[in-house]
């Protein structure tokens, strides 16, 4: 039997890499300095909150493969994974933990369609001060839809190729995607909570 612990997150702002600055002055903009520095105070709630449940769970690393949103299949996963955990990324500081106790980082993600994505938010946070929040949040939908669905199959075909019998999946994967309801049925799906 495979099985896949699938765990919803929501991005640091490490993990946003360049795109992090456009972010922080929209929210800021938006909301002000208060409600920035409680969203961060959450988020690195959350992931201390993810960490202690995933650990908890019974678990053979040597039999586990990770899976990580926004990590291209590039033969590079492992560097960028410590690159960006050296830069303070809870996400991925779990990730070495969990590849130091004998799990296997996977890469997860069409390097194609990642690009597109950082364009399609870029192109969307440029628009500052052109048109209010709502219109940039209409047309990154309209714009992402189709994306986000092409990137949903190609993760869910990844899991499925790379992830053997007897093995165990951790999926990182962002709340607006649906990768569960892709997944071939013989993939048994934990989620956490």
């Amino acid at each position: 039997m495979r099985r896949l612990i699938y765990i919803p997150i929501i991005h640091t702002e490490v993990d946003m890499g360049s795109l992090s600055a456009d972010v922080q002055k929209e929210y800021l903009a938006r909301y002000g300095r208060s409600k920035w520095l409680e969203h961060l105070r959450l988020i690195a709630q959350l992931w201390d909150t993810i960490r202690k449940r995933l650990l908890a769970m019974p678990m053979d690393y040597g039999k586990t493969r990770i899976y990580q949103d926004g990590l291209p299949v590039c033969g590079k996963e492992a560097e960028i994974v410590r690159e960006l955990a050296a830069m303070g990324s809870k996400n991925h500081l779990l990730l070495v933990e969990l590849m130091e106790r004998g799990a296997q980082v996977m890469g997860t993600e069409d390097p194609d369609l990642l690009i597109q994505e950082h364009r399609n938010i870029k192109e969307i946070t440029g628009e500052l001060g052109k048109r209010g929040g709502k219109g940039r949040l209409e047309s990154y939908r309209s714009i992402s839809n189709g994306l986000l669905t092409r990137r949903d199959e190609f993760i869910a075909g990844r899991i499925s190729d790379t992830l053997g019998e007897e093995e165990t999946g951790i999926l990182f994967i962002g709340a607006m995607h649906r990768v569960d309801k892709k997944l071939p049925r013989e993939i048994k799906v934990i989620y956490l909570t």
